[in-house]
């Protein structure tokens, strides 16, 4: 499974595994306070969960800390289709 963060906009994030939209991902608080939530957009049963979501809803520090979580995923921006 391969994950990848399609940037939306600032601190927003379409979560693509396989090339396919499951979740998205936005940053709340401000520059010292973010909190970063992942949240899958379908509600299937815990055991057809994709990896390594066990809950529809995870929360997490920084943006790295999400890339480790989802296996390294890549970061495409919208404007120039590069990675990070």
């Amino acid at each position: 499974m391969t994950y990848k963060l399609f940037r939306l906009a600032a601190g927003s994030y379409d979560v693509l595994l396989d090339g396919v939209i499951i979740a998205s991902l936005i940053s709340n608080g401000d520059t010292h306070n973010t909190v970063w939530t992942v949240e899958l957009l379908a509600d299937p049963a815990p055991e057809e969960r994709p990896k390594p979501f066990t809950e529809m809803e995870h929360t997490f520090r920084n943006l790295e800390e999400v890339r480790t979580w989802l296996g390294g995923a890549e970061i495409q921006n919208a404007s120039s289709d590069s990675k990070a």
